[in-house]
């Protein structure tokens, strides 16, 4: 009976190899999942598991199979909604990768589903850029290739053979340092482009982050991430954390409950502002938000390069900024910012919907009355009634019809949201110029690094009063709340910062100071940072015929040690043929190394007269390689093979 693989029958998969294939997909689908909303992910890998048991020992019947697949879109679909987004591209991924095991029961099938897989990791980097990432796609490449290993010698008739997992790193790590000479060379020397050649499909669901609409209440999802939002390396003079407002978003329009800012005002050029004396000069690394507008500190001297200010000192992108990107800026205070304010603006800014909150209208205009027109006295007043009778506190039902009046007049406590929306509501009634502003306030120094770190839960919302001969005036009423009327706050829900917490705290500062170098070294390096890549060389600027030039040589180097390495080994493909030349190289470590010319038979007799204890052994061993390579014997290639490996000079 001849051992020999019939062709036209397929491989079916042992146990062993099914456990190799079926741990690299979850590997692969790992990436993936981590990018995904957590009910999403859990369902994914919770059907993932369940379908590799029901077709363990063999596919799922197809009707079955089609039912799967309705099911996980439908899944989908239930939590992605209906449009169409980078992040439902890989969800979709994603479970059908989950379903694929349950058609997989031959080498053809494994070799797809590894295939497919692949995808996973390199998809996840359309959703996160990160160094975990990169980590689970390195280790998802490379037990693709050990797995692929394993098939291949599966397919050859050696997939019994007890090859341990150091044997296969190091296999694998001879394929992954043949490749490695020239993934570097594109990476640092293929010349890149200043701006993408193409666009970046947006999320269907919008990353954590400022928008441009606020709504009192709804920020409690947002104040409850830690994650960075940006970070800050100051060159020269720091502010203080309590002076450190990052102005993002300007909300004008009120409709009783939710403020937005209005899209056309964000094409009007920047108004005159008269700067203060200190100048902050920073770098600010941001993280992606998938929206157009930046944050500042304060007000901004002059906008950076590719971006521009609107009318109200927002700061927009040209294009949705969906990588990390970095912004060098200069900021101060103002002393006057829009002294003289345009009618339409001062209309805009006046502005309250009819038939809401008549306690508070009331109130301002009495305040009004009693006030005459001093403004300022108005707006001391309100800051006053904060300090003496409202708290802080996440704690908050939801606003109805009046939200203004019922926060004023009967809770009396919240957060930024609601004390930023009912001041400007009040300024409003008043007869005062009034605007919501939104962005981060404050921030932490990172000692590993020395830098500051916004994160989401540093969100805040502020009010802008216009006044006459100062134009438009910061007031934060939240800071006016009494410290002993503070009751429920972010710090206080994630704990404080002794003990286990303070252990964590100075962990999590180490992770994000190796996760600024990751952006530092990797994916901060554009196209500007390549052109000056050899400034320390004497080298000002490589342009991108010279870039290119030195890409092609080093390239041309890298793709020549690669043939050289591939013809070494071209001779080594077949299983049988690699385990013999071990076994010569073996002996040639003790001097005995068989000559390229020499036949085996020969070698053997020659060894014998060197060795005559191994040589009834090693004689054996020859003859039936020699029978199984060249005569075509029939006999057990794999007990040969795993002989031949055991064997020991």
């Amino acid at each position: 009976m001849s051992n020999r693989i019939d062709a036209a029958a397929p491989v079916v998969l042992d146990a062993g190899s099914r456990i190799w294939v079926l741990a690299t997909a979850g590997l692969c689908l790992s990436a993936l999942l981590l990018q995904l909303p957590g009910a999403l992910a859990g369902s994914i890998a919770a059907a993932a598991v369940a379908i590799a048991a029901l077709s363990w020992r063999k596919p799922l019947h197809a009707v079955l199979r089609l039912l799967l697949a309705l099911a996980m879109l439908a899944a989908v679909f239930a939590v992605m909604g209906m449009r169409f987004g980078r992040d439902t591209g890989c969800a979709l991924l994603a479970a059908m990768l989950a379903i694929k095991p349950a058609e997989t029961g031959s080498l053809r099938d494994a070799r797809s589903l590894i295939g497919f897989g692949l995808f996973a990791p390199f998809a996840a980097f359309l959703l996160d850029q990160g160094p975990l990432t990169m980590v689970i796609g390195l280790l998802a490449v490379l037990s693709a290739l050990m797995t692929l290993q394993r098939l291949a010698e599966l397919e050859g008739g050696a997939e019994t053979a007890p090859i341990r997992l150091p044997q296969r790193l190091s296999a694998v790590g001879r394929l992954v340092a043949l490749g490695l000479p020239l993934m570097l060379a594109a990476f640092w020397l293929f010349p890149r482009f200043p701006s993408p050649l193409w666009g970046v499909p947006e999320r269907a669901l919008a990353k954590p982050g400022l928008s441009d609409s606020m709504t009192p209440g709804g920020w409690l999802d947002l104040m409850a991430d830690d994650n960075p939002a940006l970070r800050v390396q100051f060159f020269g003079a720091t502010p203080r954390p309590e002076q450190m407002y990052w102005r993002g978003p300007v909300l004008w329009d009120f409709d009783g409950r939710s403020w937005t800012q209005p899209q056309w005002m964000s094409g009007l050029p920047a108004e005159p502002v008269t700067a203060g004396e200190t100048v902050w000069d920073y770098q600010m690394e941001l993280e992606p938000t998938d929206r157009r507008q930046l944050v500042a500190l304060e007000l901004l001297q002059t906008a950076p390069d590719d971006t521009r200010l609107s009318l109200d000192y927002g700061l927009y992108a040209p294009r949705a900024l969906n990588s990390l990107t970095r912004w060098r800026m200069q900021s101060s205070p103002p002393r006057q910012f829009e002294p003289q304010l345009r009618q339409m603006l001062r209309q805009r800014a006046l502005a309250l919907p009819a038939g809401y909150n008549p306690r508070t209208l009331a109130l301002a205009a009495q305040w009004r009355r009693e006030a005459g027109g001093d403004d300022m006295r108005i707006v001391e007043r309100a800051l006053d009634w904060v300090r003496a009778e409202f708290g802080y506190t996440l704690d908050t039902p939801l606003p109805g019809r009046h939200s203004v009046d019922e926060f004023l007049f009967e809770q009396k406590n919240g957060y930024c949201e609601h004390f930023s929306s009912a001041f400007v509501v009040l300024m409003r009634a008043a007869g005062i110029p009034s605007r919501v502003v939104t962005g981060y306030v404050g921030g932490y120094r990172n000692p590993f690094g020395d830098y500051w770190v916004v994160r989401n839960m540093d969100a805040h919302a502020w009010a802008e009063v216009w006044l006459p001969q100062r134009g438009w005036v910061r007031v934060d009423p939240t800071a006016a709340v009494a410290p002993e009327r503070i009751y429920d706050t972010l710090e206080d829900r994630l704990g404080g910062g002794g003990g286990v917490a303070g252990r964590l705290i100075q962990v999590g500062d180490f992770g994000d100071w190796l996760r600024r170098g990751w952006n530092d070294l990797v994916l901060g390096f554009d196209a500007s940072r390549q052109e000056r890549m050899l400034a320390g060389f004497g080298i000002d600027r490589l342009s991108g015929q010279r870039l290119s030039l030195l890409f092609a040589l080093v390239a041309g180097l890298a793709l020549a040690w690669m043939g050289w390495w591939l013809a070494r080994s071209e001779r080594e493909r077949d299983p049988l043929l690699r385990a013999w030349h071990r076994l010569s190289a073996r002996y040639a470590r003790r001097g005995l190394g068989r000559e390229a010319h020499e036949p085996a038979l020969a070698w053997a007799q020659r060894i014998a007269a060197a060795v005559p204890e191994r040589a009834g052994e090693l004689a054996s061993l020859s003859q039936r390689f020699v029978e199984a390579r060249y005569a075509g014997a029939v006999g057990d290639r794999t007990a040969l093979i795993r002989d031949l490996r055991r064997h020991r000079p």
